[in-house]
Parts: C-alpha cells; sequence; structure tokens
C-alpha cells in the first residue's frame, strides 16, 4: 500500500466511524422521543436500525485491520487507527443503549405511570452532547473540547443517582406502579452508560491527538 492510499485509507476510516456516530446519536434520539411521547412506533425505528449500527462496526474494524496489517504505521497514524478501533466499539454500544431504552419504553405503555420525580429529558439531553462533542472533538482533533466531554460526566452520574433514589421511593411506596418505576430507573441507567461511552470517546480523542493516556481522567 502506498503511502497515498494509506493516508485516502485514514481518511475513509474517519469518515465510516463520524457516519456511524451519527447513526448512534439519531438511535438515542429517538429513543429518548419515544419515552418523552410514549411513540412506541418511534421505539421500532431504534430496532430496526440496530443492524445498520452493528454492520458499520464490522465495516469499519475491517478497514482499521486492513490499515494495520499492510503498512504498519507509526505514531500519531497508528494512534488514530487504535483510537478508531476503541471508539467503534464505543458507539456500537450507544446504539445497544438505545435498543435497551426503546425496550423500556415499549414496556412503559404497558404499565400504570409511577409518581418518580425524573428528569430524564434533561439527562438525555446532556448525554446525547456529551457523545455529539466527544464526535466532534474527533472531527477536528480538538483536544480541549475532549476535555469538556470529560469535565460533564459527573453531572450525568449525579443525575442518574438522583433519579435512582426518586425511583427507590416510588417502589417502596406504591406497588402498583413499580414496573414503571423500575424502567424509568433502567432508562435512566442506559443513558448513564451512553455518557459514558462519550467520555471513553473523547479520552480515546486526547490518546490520539496528545499521545496522553487519560482514563480515569487523570491530567494530561
Amino acid at each position: 500500500m502506498t503511502r497515498t492510499r494509506f493516508h485516502q485509507g485514514l481518511d475513509d476510516l474517519k469518515q465510516k466511524l463520524l457516519t456511524m456516530g451519527g447513526m448512534a446519536e439519531q438511535a438515542v434520539e429517538r429513543a429518548v422521543r419515544a419515552y418523552q411521547t410514549g411513540d412506541v412506533s418511534v421505539c421500532q425505528l431504534v430496532l430496526r436500525d440496530e443492524g445498520k449500527i452493528n454492520a458499520a462496526e464490522r465495516e469499519v474494524d475491517e478497514l482499521a485491520v486492513d490499515l494495520l496489517a499492510m503498512q504498519q504505521p507509526m505514531a500519531v497514524d497508528l494512534r488514530f487507527i487504535i483510537a478508531c478501533i476503541k471508539i467503534n466499539a464505543d458507539l456500537e454500544r450507544v446504539g445497544d443503549q438505545a435498543v435497551n431504552i426503546a425496550e423500556r419504553v415499549m414496556d412503559l405503555a404497558n404499565h400504570p405511570k409511577s409518581s418518580v420525580n425524573a428528569d430524564i429529558a434533561r439527562m438525555a439531553s446532556l448525554a446525547i452532547n456529551m457523545v455529539r462533542e466527544a464526535l466532534n472533538a474527533f472531527l477536528t482533533a480538538d483536544a480541549d473540547m475532549a476535555h469538556t466531554v470529560l469535565e460533564r460526566d459527573d453531572l450525568v452520574d449525579n443525575m442518574n443517582r438522583e433519579i435512582f433514589e426518586a425511583a427507590d421511593y416510588a417502589m417502596t411506596h406504591s406497588t402498583e406502579t413499580h414496573r414503571h418505576a423500575l424502567d424509568t430507573l433502567l432508562v435512566a441507567r442506559n443513558l448513564e452508560r451512553v455518557a459514558d461511552h462519550a467520555t471513553n470517546i473523547a479520552e480515546d480523542v486526547i490518546f490520539w491527538v496528545r499521545g496522553a493516556d487519560v482514563r480515569h481522567h487523570a491530567q494530561s
């Protein structure tokens, strides 16, 4: 593989990963919209497109492995490909979280509503924006932008704890709405996982751009 073809391959890899990121982000947005509106038909769109995200993951992995095998890249190019492989896995899991949320929404439609005080809309907005900003940081190779994603992870974690406490209270005081409260708790838990995956992506961007391992929020 010539250097020109190699760099074209890197560009293709980046574009495929960004396309997959858009699909995963859309899946979460749809699942959250279904939660907010109670429109189960939107859940079906999330379930339908899961296979497309899985197929995109395989395509990205295959291209990344080909680039590693054929060129034996060094330094920043090697870090870029490694980061792409790791980001690819996180994006596939973001799609999985969207499917999980959609399944909980379908279950919610079949049970009496609980009185859980859960600001799912705000939590979802934070998590989705973290994914979007992490992907923007990847697109622009902006490590500083990636750092801002890391700083927001605690906000989502705090919201998840608050919703857990609210759901626990609701389940303790009303057995009739127990299932609805549990599903709401699981929706929040999946959104918290979306934010975790966004954090992982941001960490991988920093690794690629700066060669620094900032997992567990160490300082670069």
